[in-house]
């Protein structure tokens, strides 16, 4: 009888562990690999492939690293008063990009910085972190900030112009607008 008993405890104890590891693999990527990482990245895994010189086994660490740092990552809610104050400042950034598009980028920059501060990634300050944070939760969308983050500190050419026209201010500033959308959207938190 004591046997019986003995034998269940370890068979029991096995299938725990067992549970333990797969999901331990499964949380690091582990398992699928790069399917898992494609799908839940998106056009990011392509452009980490690409920043690796398509090595795709490179870019994958890195994606899964990112995971393992900011998976767990819980975003904050938004309380409504503050997320109409946040989208009153995005459209009176979009008002001051006709009279002035490189200040109204470099707003919509620190716009995003803000709001992802406040919605729980890291803080503004270390861009790079926040960035791979933002990427773990809104691949789709983190391009955008990347571009807006990148224009928005583009140096003064010789010309005394800035490298990025204004056209390509417009356009970093509307693919940076999806993610701001996220980032204040009231029904994100259903979906992380």
């Amino acid at each position: 009888m004591s046997g019986v008993i003995i034998a269940l405890i370890v068979i029991v104890a096995v299938a725990v562990i067992g549970a333990a590891v797969y999901l331990t693999l499964r949380g690091r990527g582990s398992f699928g690999g790069g399917r898992d990482l494609k799908k839940r990245f998106g056009p990011e895994y392509d452009r980490t492939v690409a920043r690796h010189d398509g090595d795709t086994q490179a870019a994958e660490r890195e994606l899964a690293e990112r995971v393992e740092r900011h998976g767990g990552l819980r975003e904050q809610p938004l309380e409504p008063a503050v997320r109409e104050q946040y989208t009153a400042r995005w459209t009176a950034v979009q008002e001051h990009f006709v009279e002035s598009p490189r200040v109204a980028v470099t707003e919509a920059d620190r716009l995003l910085a803000e709001v992802a501060t406040v919605r729980g990634f890291p803080d503004g300050e270390h861009y790079d972190e926040q960035l791979a944070a933002l990427s773990v939760h809104h691949a789709d969308h983190v391009h955008g900030y990347r571009r807006v983050h990148r224009v928005a500190n583009a140096r003064m050419g010789t010309d005394g112009d800035t490298r990025a026209g204004t056209e390509e201010m417009r356009e970093a500033l509307i693919e940076a607008r999806k993610l701001f959308d996220d980032l204040v959207d009231t029904h994100q938190l259903q979906r992380s």
